[in-house]
């Protein structure tokens, strides 16, 4: 390993141990503290119904895992990486370029929420460039799982809206207002998200590899 490789690999487990802090007060704010004006937010474990905040413990988890491994001397769970920092990448950009804009920023990086929807996903995918490369590179074929967390997510989202209604605000199971124009226009949105989540994993293979290089 390069003096560049060692570098990148001790700021890369500074972050990884970053992640896992982040996580930790994310969940203890998100348990505790709610602000009587926070949007998006529900009480306590109620809060797991959203993508943000499954996609952060997601990625603490994977960051908890790689570093039991980093302790017994082995290679960080690559895909498990990329599948974390895309997803926690989706979280940040939809915020970022839907709900903040639709709701207000302010309210949108307030407690938990600064956490999950901001600092969390930019040490994440920042933690995932810095990681040193596999022998023979990050497969492209694993950019395309990434969207398997989303998928999961959209199905029992969209089921739950067939099954039992979307319901009256604030006891909507329409919670992000993907349907408000109809199921169809939803089915359409949640196929686009899919599509940025791919993106963004394409985009920090890319960003990784050339880096590397």
């Amino acid at each position: 390993m390069t003096d560049t490789q060692s570098t990148r690999a001790k700021v890369a487990a500074i972050l990884n141990i970053l992640i896992i802090i982040e996580a930790a007060v994310g969940t203890v704010l998100m348990l505790f503290f709610r602000d009587g004006d926070a949007l998006l937010a529900s009480s306590g474990v109620e809060n797991l119904k959203y993508f943000t905040v499954l996609s952060n413990e997601f990625c603490g988890i994977v960051a908890v895992w790689a570093l039991i491994r980093a302790v017994r001397r082995k290679a960080p769970p690559m895909l498990m990486k990329l599948m974390a920092a895309a997803a926690v990448g989706l979280t940040f950009l939809t915020v970022a370029a839907f709900l903040g804009p639709l709701y207000g920023h302010r309210f949108m990086y307030k407690n938990a929420n600064l956490f999950f929807h901001l600092i969390l996903p930019l040490t994440a995918m920042a933690e995932y460039i810095l990681l040193p490369v596999p022998k023979g590179g990050v497969p492209f074929k694993w950019t395309l799982l990434t969207m398997i967390p989303v998928f999961l997510y959209g199905s029992g989202y969209l089921t739950n809206i067939l099954i039992n209604g979307t319901g009256v605000w604030p006891d909507t199971n329409d919670f992000y207002g993907f349907v408000n124009w109809g199921l169809p226009v939803g089915i359409v949105i949640f196929a686009g998200i899919m599509l940025a989540v791919w993106g963004i994993a394409c985009a920090l293979r890319a960003v990784q590899g050339r880096i590397t290089k």
